[in-house]
């Protein structure tokens, strides 16, 4: 949880850096590819997890 929390911070400040300072659109563009990997991260633990169940 913690990596994903990570992630979050570091793509959201990577878009704010690279939406208010001149010539570094890139690092708009790193942060949204971050994002979309962070969600893609939270989504496949979110469906591993719902897999694994105690047997009885």
């Amino acid at each position: 949880m913690s990596l994903f929390l990570l992630l979050i911070l570091v793509a959201l400040v990577l878009g704010i850096i690279g939406f208010t300072a001149h010539g570094l659109f890139y690092l708009l563009i790193i942060g949204a590819v971050v994002l979309l990997a962070d969600l893609v991260y939270a989504a496949v633990r979110l469906r591993h997890a719902g897999r694994r169940r105690v047997a009885r």
